[in-house]
């Protein structure tokens, strides 16, 4: 798994820094949201998955990505081990250009992702975490050499972090929010008193629950297997729970349907 979670992270970071070139590219136009056949985002997503793509192939394991080909249950349906990954996850936080978006890269074994790595290429902040290893958080200043798990795990801080002064905090989507989000924030400020609500965008929100700076992220809206997985196995590593919203129960992978149930980041 070291090799692994090695190609992972560098995986994440170069496609990140590609990703970048679009965004900051002046020619670029993000005024339609509909990833239109060679719009600034579709070539982003492309680039960025092409660049994971080359990185992964030199492991054992099958990739599942939101901008590969498409792969029937039938092909996949046995599949114990593979990469699930969103190459550019938070399409409507990458278009209004606030930057929080992000590059998923999942490993899931027999239905749980269990190692994932998370890359903010704006911000230069580096998420990951592995089954057994914990979880840790990085702020990338140089970027020029390839690096080794050793290396970042050096210059890296290991979350969550505690912070008893904060109220209980609640995080909730950036673009995404609805009656049932509402609801559950409500029950929350019965159980817990005031409480202070964050809205992020992409798997930024499951970050905020690893890390510590938020207690709680509820999800009642769409989400697919790629956006989550990463995430998922990160928190896990924290020591949090990722479960289906109406049981307590862990969200499952690999499903015929790619789509998932409402879940609670907690």
């Amino acid at each position: 798994m070291m090799k692994d979670i090695t190609l992972a992270l560098n995986a994440a970071i170069r496609a990140g820094e590609k990703i970048l070139e679009v965004y900051n590219d002046p020619e670029s136009d993000f005024s339609v949201e509909r990833k239109a056949d060679n719009s600034p985002l579709t070539i982003a997503d492309k680039m960025s998955h092409e660049i994971i793509a080359g990185f992964l192939k030199d492991s054992d394991y099958p990739v599942l990505s939101e901008e590969g080909k498409e792969i029937a249950f039938d092909d996949r349906k046995n599949w114990q081990k593979f990469w699930l990954v969103d190459p550019l996850d938070g399409t409507k936080e990458f278009i209004k250009r606030n930057g929080e978006f992000t590059v998923n890269i999942a490993f899931v074994e027999n239905g749980n992702p269990v190692m994932g790595v998370i890359y903010v290429p704006v911000a230069r902040t580096l998420y990951f975490g592995q089954a057994g290893m914990g979880a840790w958080k990085m702020e990338l200043a140089d970027l020029g050499a390839e690096l080794t798990i050793g290396a970042l795990k050096e210059r890296s801080v290991k979350i969550p972090a505690t912070d008893s002064e904060r109220k209980f905090t609640a995080v909730g989507s950036r673009s995404h929010s609805n009656e049932e989000t509402v609801a559950y924030f409500k029950k929350l400020e019965e159980e817990h008193g005031k409480i202070e609500i964050i809205s992020k965008g992409s798997s930024l929100k499951i970050c905020m629950v690893a890390e510590g700076s938020a207690d709680v992220y509820p999800r009642f809206g769409p989400t697919m297997e790629w956006d989550t997985a990463a995430g998922h196995a990160i928190a896990v590593a924290a020591g949090k729970n990722v479960t289906l919203a109406d049981q307590k129960i862990p969200l499952k992978y690999n499903k015929e349907n790619l789509l998932n149930p409402f879940f609670i980041v907690h």
